[in-house]
């Protein structure tokens, strides 16, 4: 197998001095499509912000992209952040700029300068969320699904390693969530490692991975439970 992207040993995770997961071991590769499910609370969003730096660890080991999460510098954190693609639910689009200028913006923050080459890698995100003819628009001229498509296409810029999503599906309506749950399987197939929270359980059978539970301060692999049984299958 592939090295581990994401690597986590006895870690612990405290929100305001509290616990809020303990024990957590998880090793995540390239092209694996990962849930985090659990109630509001249970840990899953801080979990997530643990892997980009939001929220420090209180105990354990913990790499990402090899970077040592416990000691990693702040200087740091936005080298991190250049490998990953994260999805929010909120979108954090830019609303008083067009799609295209989205996108434009995040390329050049990142580093990129070659007018040509920003062009042709804006065409090709968008057309890989199915969006190729709507870089014109402004975000309030998008459905919530458009936008949602949108941001996936701004975390996969910089063709990152490892996506996160934050409940990208979480409020749309289930058709849509559906075909955003499908895209970002699609990115893990490629080769990314997607790791995605999510409260719609139904998905978990649709696009299978792994599935992480988390609960009583614990996360637990809950894959087997998600797993189709071979004769129902066609």
């Amino acid at each position: 197998m592939s090295e581990a992207l994401i690597k986590y040993k006895d870690v612990e995770i405290n929100q305001q001095e509290l616990c809020v997961l303990k024990d957590v071991n998880l090793k995540l590769h390239k092209g694996e499509f990962v849930y985090l499910v659990g109630k509001v609370g249970s840990g899953k969003t801080s979990l997530l912000k643990t892997f980009y730096g939001e929220l420090d660890i209180a105990a354990g080991e913990a790499e990402v992209l090899g970077y040592d999460m416990l000691h990693v510098k702040r200087k740091h954190i936005p080298q991190l952040r250049r490998k990953l693609g994260i999805i929010f639910q909120d979108f954090q689009l830019l609303t008083d700029r067009t799609i295209y200028d989205n996108l434009d913006f995040v390329l050049r923050a990142t580093g990129w300068k070659n007018r040509g080459e920003i062009k042709d890698r804006i065409e090709e995100v968008l057309t890989l969320v199915g969006m190729s003819n709507k870089g014109y628009k402004l975000p309030n001229e998008l459905s919530g699904g458009e936008q949602q498509r949108i941001v996936i296409a701004r975390a996969v810029l910089n063709s990152p390693d490892i996506i996160l999503a934050d409940e990208p599906t979480g409020n749309l309506d289930v058709e849509t969530g559906r075909a955003i749950t499908g895209l970002l399987h699609d990115i893990s197939e490629a080769g990314a490692l997607v790791v995605m929270t999510t409260h719609n359980l139904q998905l978990l059978r649709e696009f299978p991975g792994k599935v992480y539970r988390c609960t009583d301060h614990l996360m637990m692999d809950a894959t087997a439970e998600y797993a189709m049984p071979a004769s129902i299958e066609e």
